[in-house]
């Protein structure tokens, strides 16, 4: 059984730092695009972030410049990190992994499969 289970959100002012984890199990991910989302309240989910097997990287203008994205295939596991976080990246963040194998990183929702069940991140102003 597939399970994605995100790590490290929690409380932070603004200006601060957070680094979610994803910990991938039951399936060897290293060949997927893993890809980050969040849902604030009354929003749809939106793209975050997003690595492709081959190390490539694409980001939502919103968060370009203040988050990275990471991955280990050898543990399984991607990484955001934030950096310079505001009020408005306030929300749960999820992680996500295609189900087919792709060199490139992908940014729409509707090209996941796996989804993990969320962390959440508030930013205080």
């Amino acid at each position: 059984q597939v399970q994605l289970v995100e790590s490290g959100g929690g409380l932070v002012q603004a200006g601060g730092s957070l680094r979610l984890s994803c910990a991938a199990s039951g399936r060897t991910f290293g060949s997927y695009a893993m890809g980050w989302f969040r849902q604030a309240p009354g929003k749809e989910r939106e793209f975050v972030a997003a690595v492709g097997w081959s190390g490539y990287s694409t980001y939502a203008d919103s968060v370009k410049d203040r988050f990275t994205i990471s991955r280990d295939n050898a543990k399984n596991t991607v990484y955001l990190q934030m950096n310079s976080l505001k009020p408005e990246d306030t929300a749960v963040y999820y992680c996500a992994a295609t189900s087919f194998v792709t060199a490139q990183p992908m940014r729409s929702i509707n090209d996941y499969y796996y989804w993990g069940q969320g962390t959440q991140v508030t930013v205080s102003s």
